[in-house]
């Protein structure tokens, strides 16, 4: 396990990945420093979600280096869950047990996995809900909230296992645009606490409002990156440019047919990747 010395939270340094012959990320290098809070956008299959499962070792990479808070996630002898434990990671799906409450979903991985007991559990569960504006569904089972109540108490969950940083997968694609807010505001009230926060997004307000960073990818490699008023509000590249352009007015956006998503001939199905 390589220990470094420095104030990043997270050094990625030429990270490839690949599925079968598909290679999804080709040469990414990165840093997100503490406090700092860095959005990651572009089209679909660009490689942002890989990118993002790479760093806490969900998806293992095929080549490179990714450092997380000191440790080398990437050394074959690193102790990943004991790296994992100062990471929260929110997904888009949720992910939250259906049989449980939702205060039972905070405190489950905080009794088993940090070994706290019932009371402490309790305690630190019930400051997040709040923290989330959800004090009043501690006894609610997932399928009594809606998605946005879900994101914001799978969100809440991961804060209770006090992550030094946060990882956020498209945390609101899966929400209808009425729920998206609530849960956007607890992320922007994480940014102003200091949070170190690496957020792969299609909410370019978000990014543009939040970010400190922006950086655009597209073909599994970074094309572009810096303060959100360059790369949203000025972008260098043509390619930033004609994202944004379909991204921020879907109807003004000419038809690009070329880049209709089909697998290379002899690769089979291509993995869709965000």
């Amino acid at each position: 396990m390589t220990a470094q010395l420095t104030t990043a939270q997270i050094e990625i340094r030429d990270l490839h990945k690949a599925f079968g012959d598909l290679e999804v990320l080709k040469g990414i290098d990165m840093t997100v420093e503490r406090g700092e809070v860095v959005c990651v956008i572009g089209p679909s299959g660009s490689g942002k979600s890989t990118l993002l499962r790479c760093v806490n070792l969900l998806e293992e990479p095929t080549s490179g280096t990714v450092v997380v808070a000191g440790s080398e996630v990437t050394d074959p002898d690193v102790d990943i869950d004991r790296v994992r434990r100062r990471i929260g990671m929110v997904f888009q799906s949720f992910n939250l047990f259906p049989h449980l409450t939702a205060m039972e979903n905070l405190t489950i991985a905080q009794r088993r996995v940090l070994r706290r007991d019932k009371e402490e559990a309790a305690r630190i569960a019930r400051a997040n809900l709040k923290r989330v504006g959800l004090s009043d569904k501690e006894t609610a089972y997932p399928a009594q909230l809606s998605g946005g109540q879900q994101q914001r108490v799978a969100i809440a969950r991961a804060l209770s296992m006090d992550p030094e940083l946060m990882l956020f997968d498209e945390p609101t694609s899966a929400l209808d645009p009425e729920l998206v807010g609530d849960v956007l505001a607890v992320m922007r009230s994480l940014a102003q606490e200091g949070m170190t926060m690496l957020v792969v997004t299609h909410e370019m307000s978000f990014a543009r409002e939040v970010a400190d960073r922006v950086v655009f990818m597209d073909g599994g490699v970074i094309v572009e990156e810096g303060p959100p008023a360059s790369v949203v509000g000025a972008p260098e590249h043509e390619r930033t440019r004609t994202f944004l352009a379909r991204v921020l007015d879907p109807a003004a956006a000419p038809l690009r047919t070329e880049e209709a998503e089909e697998a290379p001939p002899g690769t089979g199905t291509v993995r869709k990747d965000g």
